[in-house]
């Protein structure tokens, strides 16, 4: 499987995914069109589907222009986005897996950011668009921190720590500044750290990491652990989510 991230907006992306030695390609959240038709050319891909993670226009924004530009395409979101997804076609269903371009997609209902929010998970990598970031996870715009609880610690933190994460922003150097306020004393955030600013500075993606370092730097995977919980007050994993999620929304 080859991942081709593509810088959209400020600082979306999106993905193209194809296998070597073919020519087709999906892709995930084109927020806008043009960078992604630039890639496809750029490579030869002939793009034969559009999967959606959420509605939100800077995940969406794309897919009229590429239908547009490549004609009619299968367009893949959760059965509860419809109408507000433009030119979907096809209801994603939790659990319910579906093939493009030769890979079987895994999709999980992962509600919390939107309340259609969805992963995908795609041989040994999750495309988690807005809930899970490196070191972060989106805002609460439509769901609840129970929502958000489940979906982050009861599906996506239970894949293999070797699972790659591919999620819908480059947020992760802001993201740690928050996780090692969070954590003070965590190495492994710290570590991560250096390894970002040295990513960044040679102009490449965060993108690709993996579970196991999520589970060691992210604040939102380790709200059971006695180093965060202390810090909120204790209570339920969803409780310390809340205010976890709280803090983040005004942290500078």
């Amino acid at each position: 499987m080859r991942i081709v991230p593509v810088p959209c907006l400020a600082d979306n992306y999106a993905y193209l995914v194809t296998r070597s030695g073919s020519n087709d390609a999906f892709v995930i959240d084109p927020s806008e069109s043009e960078p992604v038709a630039r890639e496809l050319d750029k490579y030869g891909m002939n793009l034969v589907a559009i999967v959606n993670t959420h509605h939100h226009y800077d995940h969406v924004g794309g897919n009229e222009g590429l239908l547009e530009r490549f004609g009619k395409l299968p367009v893949f979101a959760h059965e509860s986005d419809v109408g507000r997804v433009p030119a979907q076609t096809e209801q994603v269903k939790e659990g319910r897996a579906f093939e493009v371009a030769g890979f079987e997609l895994m999709p999980l209902h992962v509600p919390g950011h939107t309340t259609g929010a969805v992963a995908y998970v795609v041989e040994d990598a999750v495309f988690t668009g807005d809930t899970l970031f490196i070191a972060g996870c989106g805002r609460l715009f439509e769901g609840t921190p129970a929502m958000m609880n489940e979906s982050l610690n009861a599906k996506l933190a239970k894949l293999p720590g070797a699972t790659r994460i591919f999620c819908g922003h480059e947020y992760t150097a802001s993201n740690l500044r928050f996780a090692a306020h969070v954590e003070p004393a965590n190495e492994a955030i710290r570590e991560k750290i250096e390894r970002v600013k040295a990513l960044r500075a040679r102009g490449e993606p965060t993108v690709g990491s993996t579970m196991g370092e999520e589970l060691a730097t992210n604040p939102f995977l380790r709200v059971d652990k006695t180093s965060v919980k202390s810090r909120y007050g204790g209570g339920s994993t969803t409780d310390v989510l809340a205010a976890v999620r709280k803090e983040k929304d005004t942290f500078k």
